[in-house]
């Protein structure tokens, strides 16, 4: 089975202001398009191919170099464009809440920490919540790296990504990243990381 590119559930133009149309339609039609093209070909005829992005994220050190940045490619696109909706933002409620609370001091706490993982990661690469042994936690990872994959420096779950390279946001706000990572916080989907939560722990 190839992999495809996940069908976007919103249009292009859903998530502005904070996110701009011609961003997320290069984006997606674009970067996203080539990850997918790339770990197909990347895998084509193996036995790599019957197993899930999950798996072969997991096992990840197993494999070529062009598996671990395209595959890690499509699985981060994946779950970034969900975690995403118009209309979204605000605070997470219930268990969720809860468990930001329990591991983060408050959501404000957990908003510096999430922000400062994005800013400060060096060049390319991305801003994790994860679930790690029952419990919440902030990281960041280089290039198309994950918290699943073997190699990663902190290991666990991703229930919220926010990709931090220049693609997605240098249309908009330039150099000016901190500002990109302040509009996320508007297009947030909690509903989603609630379910990605329930499904981790």
């Amino acid at each position: 089975m190839a992999f495809e590119l996940p069908k976007l559930p919103y249009a292009y133009n859903a998530l502005e202001p904070h996110i701009d149309a011609l961003t997320m339609e290069i984006h997606y039609s674009k970067h996203h398009q080539a990850y997918v093209n790339n770990i197909n070909a990347a895998i084509a005829g193996s036995d790599t191919e019957k197993l899930s992005i999950e798996e072969i994220c997991k096992n990840i050190s197993k494999y070529p170099m062009a598996v671990r940045n395209n595959g890690g490619g499509h699985f981060n696109h994946s779950l970034f464009w969900s975690v995403m909706a118009p209309n979204a933002g605000g605070e997470p409620t219930g268990e969720l809440a809860a468990a930001i609370n329990s591991a983060f001091g408050s959501f404000a706490d957990f908003k510096t920490q999430f922000a400062a993982a994005g800013a400060t990661r060096f060049g390319s690469g991305w801003a994790w919540l994860i679930v790690k042994e029952g419990k919440l936690a902030v990281c960041s990872s280089p290039n198309q790296d994950n918290p699943l994959m073997d190699i990663a420096e902190v290991k666990g779950v991703p229930i919220l990504g926010m990709d931090v390279w220049e693609h997605a946001y240098y249309l908009k706000y330039q150099n000016k990243r901190p500002d990109y990572i302040a509009a996320f916080w508007n297009v947030i989907n909690w509903n989603e990381v609630t379910r990605r939560f329930n499904e981790a722990k």
